[in-house]
């Protein structure tokens, strides 16, 4: 299976690209915006293609998939602005499942935050917090997937992120307790994902926990 992955440059994507070679049904095919990127996945020997989520158009994407099997979505704004929050975790998104549409991939992994929906929205926004248009931006990403989509989507909701060493342990359910998980478990958790057709139409929350990432993923109930 290739895999095109969104965002390939991100920490969560380093790792799952430094994490494949234990998978070796998976190739993958990274997306870059810039040349000097291009080291660190020349070195891991994986294909890399050149585009902006923001300023590339659907067509470009949809010809980037034209030779692959899956798209990963592991793309953000960070703490580049609300704008580009818009532009990147929203509408990039969107373009991204429009051009997997386009191309005839079906297999799409979405990388969200940890919680959405409307009483997450709300609380974010009476409290002010400051990640509050980030979720809102991806909950309406996620819902757009899994309502204007009829691609095989599976919508991943990782703990708060740390660059702690990998666990390989995890708990993983449709609702789990907040709490941290290294970036490297969460790479493994979409490299599973991909290789376990059970998580098809599924969302999951994940964080650090007592389960093998590998089964947990297999044990995944609706």
């Amino acid at each position: 299976m290739k895999v095109l992955v969104v965002g390939a440059n991100g920490k969560v994507a380093k790792h799952l690209a430094k994490n494949l070679k234990d998978y070796p049904k998976l190739q993958e095919k990274a997306v870059i915006r810039k040349e000097e990127q291009q080291e660190f996945f020349n070195q891991l020997e994986i294909e890399t293609i050149i585009l902006d989520i923001v300023n590339n158009s659907i067509e470009e994407f949809a010809a980037a998939m034209s030779d692959v099997d899956a798209v990963v979505f592991s793309a953000g704004a960070g703490v580049s602005g609300l704008d580009k929050t818009i532009m990147i975790d929203l509408d990039g998104a969107v373009k991204i499942m429009t051009a997997a549409e386009k191309a005839k991939v079906k297999r799409f992994v979405m990388v969200s935050t940890f919680r959405v929906g409307r009483e997450e929205i709300t609380r974010q926004i009476q409290e002010d917090s400051s990640l509050k248009i980030y979720t809102i931006a991806k909950n309406y990403a996620d819902e757009w997937l899994k309502t204007r989509t009829e691609l095989d989507w599976t919508i991943i909701h990782p703990g708060m992120l740390t660059d702690k060493e990998s666990t390989g342990k995890v708990a993983l359910a449709s609702h789990v307790e907040a709490g941290g998980i290294p970036r490297e478990d969460v790479a493994k958790v979409i490299l599973e994902t991909l290789v376990n057709d059970v998580t098809i139409r599924k969302e999951f929350e994940v964080v650090s926990g007592v389960t093998t990432i590998d089964e947990a993923v297999k044990n995944l109930k609706d």
